[in-house]
């Protein structure tokens, strides 16, 4: 009965581990080859970022298990060496790494980021062989645009309307001035001032009712974070132009209107010169 005795403590003791969810030690292979003490990486990090020029970008790296290796930062494209666990190892220093103690994240932080910073960037463990896992940096230049020809003419007393529309931008801007000349358009200056800014479809459009020649000049759209537009407007007095803006729509039925008149005007002209060669 005896001889049963450490076989049966033996079936308890693997049912008592199994339970609470280990694996089994093998207590001939050391410690950091054990499988369940490899470092591995956490998959539900964003692996593809987008911002603009000028701002600060982030990459998060998780990495479970690490022990006591270190994790790395490589610019894919030419293998540099960026950061060594909170070490700096690039003369660029708007480069660095961040990680808090006890947290499983290991962040590389590139401030001031140039279009010349985008692609692959691996957040790399000193594994043996090594381990890797790949994160995409896109830098795009963000601009503004005002829907409108680069100069207006407005008859005096219509209105000056302009939209303007926010191109290539990762995240709707914080804000969106107006500006004329150099000033901020300020809407206790006169009445008849309205801007409406939508974050979706990232607009911005500035009304001026009843315009006159004290709004004449150039007129910027300046977001946040992106390059500015601008128009200049002429506000006159009895001219028509055929870049004329009436009240909320555009010139081009005072161009088309122009264009014929001088089409029929020459048509006119080539006639009566015909008539009296004869």
């Amino acid at each position: 009965m005896r001889r049963y005795v450490p076989a049966l403590l033996w079936i308890c003791f693997v049912h008592v581990h199994l339970a609470q969810g280990s694996a089994i030690i093998d207590h001939h292979t050391p410690y950091w080859e054990q499988p369940f003490s490899q470092p591995y990486f956490e998959n539900s990090t964003k692996r593809d970022t987008t911002t603009t020029v000028g701002q600060t970008a982030y990459l998060h790296c998780r990495v479970r298990n690490l022990g006591d290796r270190a994790v790395s930062w490589i610019r894919k494209r030419d293998l540099h060496i960026l950061t060594v666990g909170i070490l700096t190892y690039t003369n660029d220093q708007r480069f660095q790494s961040l990680h808090s103690d006890g947290s499983d994240e290991w962040t590389l932080k590139i401030s001031s980021s140039q279009t010349r910073d985008t692609g692959v960037y691996e957040c790399q463990v000193s594994t043996e062989p090594k381990i890797s896992s790949a994160f995409r940096l896109n830098v795009v230049v963000s601009k503004a645009k005002i829907m409108a020809n680069p100069e207006l003419y407005i008859k005096s007393g219509s209105d000056i309307n302009l939209t303007c529309i926010v191109l290539q931008t990762p995240e709707p801007p914080s804000f969106i001035y107006w500006y004329h000349g150099n000033h901020v358009i300020n809407y206790s200056q006169r009445g008849g001032i309205s801007v409406v800014t939508e974050k979706q479809p990232r607009t911005s459009r500035l009304l001026i009712s009843r315009a006159h020649a004290n709004d004449s000049g150039n007129y910027t759209c300046s977001p946040s974070s992106s390059d500015a537009a601008s128009v200049m407007v002429h506000v006159l007095n009895g001219e028509h132009p055929a870049a004329m803006q009436h009240g909320n729509s555009g010139g081009a039925t005072t161009a088309v209107a122009v264009s014929l008149s001088l089409l029929t005007s020459s048509l006119l002209t080539g006639q009566l010169l015909r008539g009296v060669t004869r």
